[in-house]
C-alpha cells in the first residue's frame, strides 16, 4: 500500500505561510475550529506545525504583546513546541503508521521537501475499521 492512498492533498487543506502574522493564524484557527495547522515557507516547503499553544506561549512570554497587536508579529518569530515530523510520499507505510501513532496528522512532502498534503490519523483508523468490519462480515 502506498502513502498516497491516504493523502489529503494540500489543495483541500488549511495551512499557513510562516510569514503570516499571529493575528492571521489565530483567525484561521478559530474560523476552522482547529488547534493546529501546518506551516509552509515561501518555497512551499513544510516548516512545522503551529498550535494554539505556540501562540499562547508567545503572548504570555512577550510582555509588550497583546491580542490587539498580534498583527505585528510574524509566525517565524513564534517558537514551535510540537514537532510533527513529515514523511516522504515515497516512504514505507510503516514510517507513516509509526508517526501517526504519535501525531493527529502526518505532513507529507515530495522528493524536494515541498509540502504536498497530510495523512490524518482518523483516515488510517477508518480504513482499518472498515477492513475489520468487512473481514467479520465475510466470516
Amino acid at each position: 500500500m502506498n502513502i498516497a492512498f491516504f493523502l489529503t492533498p494540500k489543495s483541500e487543506l488549511v495551512y499557513i505561510n510562516i510569514n503570516s502574522t499571529m493575528r492571521q493564524a489565530l483567525e484561521k484557527l478559530e474560523y476552522h475550529r482547529y488547534t493546529a495547522i501546518p506551516l509552509v515557507n515561501n518555497e512551499g516547503e513544510y516548516a512545522g506545525t503551529l498550535t494554539e499553544g505556540d501562540l499562547l506561549w508567545k503572548l504570555k512570554n512577550t510582555s509588550s504583546l497583546s491580542f490587539n497587536n498580534t498583527q505585528q508579529v510574524v509566525l517565524s518569530e513564534v517558537s514551535l513546541h510540537r514537532t510533527n515530523e513529515p514523511v516522504s510520499i515515497n516512504a514505507e507505510i510503516e514510517d507513516l503508521l509509526s508517526r501517526a501513532m504519535e501525531q493527529n496528522f502526518v505532513p507529507v512532502i515530495d522528493d524536494d521537501g515541498i509540502f504536498i498534503g497530510i495523512v490524518k490519523r482518523r483516515d488510517i483508523i477508518q480504513y482499518c475499521v472498515q477492513g475489520l468490519l468487512f473481514k467479520n462480515d465475510s466470516v
